[in-house]
């Protein structure tokens, strides 16, 4: 864990170095892109775009999982169980939505900005947020569900001091899957006019500027990969094999 962590904070130091230097970067830009007049992104801060990213991504995430992980519980309840099909194919129905379509419908209602933005990645966010929380409750142990009704514990109390525990790693899983699918498609907000690391794309595709079109991209895959790893973190980590002789 500790050689995991140390490599992660390098990778996130680099890529904060190479946030900060992108502006200064003009001879690696021109010699990529030598027909391109202004091949270096300077309208905004990196700094900014990347503060303007995390807070749409992550708290799209945060508000996805205020909505999925309540209906996956819901789901796996015995009350709730005839409910599973009805709420899959809703969240299903949002997230198959394309998020330029969701955008463009919310700016009538909502205008130009983060809000339109925020709005399409949450349905994008809710699915698989959804689908880990059933599927980890679902792979609880029925044995360990019956132990903790036999010692007394109340509904409320077996779900939440044995059944989440237990599922969490599942529940972690969609949650990877959920802030990875949210950065990369933050940058799609840029059209909405979102400050975002998507902001030079639009800026690049708009002006015929392949070197601000490459300089986002980077960027954003580049932090989708980071954030990813360090949810892994949070996993346990495998067992080790046998030691051979």
């Amino acid at each position: 864990m500790t050689r995991r962590a140390l490599r992660l904070g390098a990778e996130a130091v680099a890529f904060l170095a190479a946030l900060l230097a992108a502006p200064q970067a003009e001879a690696l830009w021109r010699a990529l892109f030598p027909e391109v007049a202004r091949p270096t992104y300077l309208q905004d801060p990196w700094l900014s775009l990347l503060g303007w990213h995390l807070a749409l991504s992550l708290g799209a995430v945060a508000l996805a999982a205020l909505i999925g992980v309540p209906a996956g519980v819901l789901a796996t309840r015995a009350g709730g169980r005839r409910l599973r099909p009805l709420l899959d194919a809703v969240f299903s129905l949002a997230q198959s939505i394309p998020p330029v379509a969701a955008i463009a419908l919310a700016l009538p209602l909502l205008g130009f900005g983060a809000a339109p933005t925020l709005l399409a990645l949450v349905l994008y966010a809710a699915l698989p947020v959804l689908r880990a929380t059933v599927s980890g409750l679902d792979s609880v142990p029925p044995g360990a569900v019956e132990a903790a009704r036999g010692l007394g514990l109340s509904g409320w109390q077996r779900l939440r001091d044995v059944e989440l525990p237990l599922a969490r790693p599942v529940m972690l899983a969609g949650l990877r899957v959920a802030v990875t699918l949210s950065v990369a498609t933050t940058a799609v907000g840029a059209i909405a006019g979102t400050r975002c690391l998507g902001t030079p794309i639009v800026t690049g595709l708009a002006n015929a500027n392949p070197s601000y079109v490459l300089q986002g991209a980077i960027f954003t895959a580049w932090l989708a990969l980071l954030l990813d790893r360090a949810l892994g973190l949070l996993a346990p980590a495998a067992p080790e094999g046998p030691a051979r002789p």
